[in-house]
């Protein structure tokens, strides 16, 4: 798999090369990548069960699980508010909406998307992550639940005998090795899925549209590459004794899969590939940690969230100010938990704006161009899965079999 890191980045130039010249009639092509799609999502699901179960079942008996669990949230919820916050600073510095003008859009504009705008409170929060039929939560892909059922069992298998237990762990180990094997197999189609999803959606949604959002976009894209490519690296250089550098090196090709599919759920074979094997974290820690945070660690979400209601207040001339800042942060902080890491746009930003009292009736224009907004926040997101996983198996360290 060496070169497939190489040959996914190719697909992607030569599929947004193709789309642009083909334009909508790229649409051809999108089977290639909905093949590609498939066969990640078919084995994606079970994967995640059997490797929490033996993540939690080898670090259930352990003393590291508790610290390990809390620094794993811990992180998570922190990045998270800080991201919200970068965001926040870039869009006050930068003002991307101001004197933009998007009459050329308003035939997409609408005001339906108010009643989607609902964040569940705590207790209807944590309810929903119990699953009252783990095969119906199997069956429709609710990894949250999922993981909730699987964690409990992993820590019930480690509180039996060594004895019956033993031959169980070997058995699940043998079947992520499985699993693994054959995600290998499906990566070999990896570059002409890519190359059908990049020509699929440049030739779909084009750049135009994007022009009527472009200062909006490279804001973005910088508030992106200064948290991916400075706080992440300064975490892991103050927490851990991987080396940023290398950490970044190592990450390219999960980072590529990322930018190609959109879904750190379907990245998520190849990031635990790259953490386990390249930067050596432990089995357990990355059973444990990458999955959640496949789940519930958006910080790349959140620094969309958070620039996005700028861009808006800034465009229909709201004046934000500290409650309406801390609103934003703590919506889109807190909102991030159980939104599912799958291509498509969130209905969690129409919560974020109107919390902070900006007006949604032009979201469905970056609806419309979402997917290139997806494909770099999915890039940062699998990033920060990994940067947590190096920091809180360092923090595990001593007590965690390696």
């Amino acid at each position: 798999m060496t070169n497939v890191g190489v040959q996914v980045v190719i697909a992607m130039v030569v599929g947004t090369v193709v789309g642009a010249i083909m334009g909508p009639s790229a649409s051809m092509f999108a089977p290639l990548g909905d093949l590609f799609i498939y066969l990640i999502k078919m084995l994606v699901i079970p994967l995640i069960a059997i490797a929490i179960v033996s993540g939690a079942a080898n670090l259930g008996g352990s003393s590291a699980a508790g610290k390990l669990g809390l620094a794993t949230f811990g992180f998570f919820m922190a990045t998270s508010a800080l991201a919200v916050a970068l965001a926040l600073l870039a869009g006050e510095l930068f003002r991307p909406g101001e004197g933009v003008d998007l009459s050329a859009a308003q035939h997409l504009f609408s005001n339906e998307l108010a009643d989607k705008g609902g964040v569940p409170g705590f207790v209807d929060t944590v309810l929903a992550m119990i699953p009252t039929n783990i095969f119906q939560a199997l069956n429709q892909g609710n990894i949250l639940q999922i993981m909730v059922f699987c964690l409990f069992l992993g820590v019930a298998l480690s509180r039996q005998p060594e004895a019956n237990r033993k031959p169980l762990m070997a058995g699940l180990d043998t079947l992520v090795s499985a699993f693994i094997w054959m995600i290998n197999v499906v990566m070999w189609l990896a570059p002409l899925g890519v190359f059908g999803l990049m020509a699929d959606a440049v030739g779909t949604f084009g750049f135009a549209m994007l022009s009527l959002v472009m200062n909006l976009f490279i804001v973005y894209v910088l508030a992106i590459l200064v948290f991916g490519f400075g706080v992440y690296p300064l975490l892991i250089k103050l927490f851990s004794d991987q080396s940023p550098l290398e950490f970044l090196a190592k990450m390219k090709k999960a980072q590529a899969v990322a930018l190609s599919t959109s879904s750190s759920m379907a990245t998520l074979p190849v990031t635990l590939e790259v953490v386990e094997e390249e930067l050596k974290v432990s089995k357990p820690t990355a059973a444990f940690v990458l999955p959640l945070g496949a789940t519930i660690n958006m910080s790349g979400n959140a620094i969309y969230y958070g620039l996005v209601a700028v861009f808006f207040a800034q465009v229909f001339n709201v004046d934000l100010g500290l409650p309406a800042y801390l609103a934003i942060i703590f919506t889109a902080t807190l909102g991030a938990i159980g939104q599912a890491g799958v291509p498509g746009p969130s209905f969690l930003v129409v919560a974020v704006l109107l919390a902070a009292g900006i007006p949604i009736e032009g979201l469905p224009l970056l609806f419309a161009l979402d997917r290139i907004f997806d494909m770099i926040r999915t890039a940062l997101n699998i990033t920060g899965d990994a940067a947590c996983a190096v920091i809180v198996d360092k923090i595990s360290q001593p007590q965690t079999e390696r």
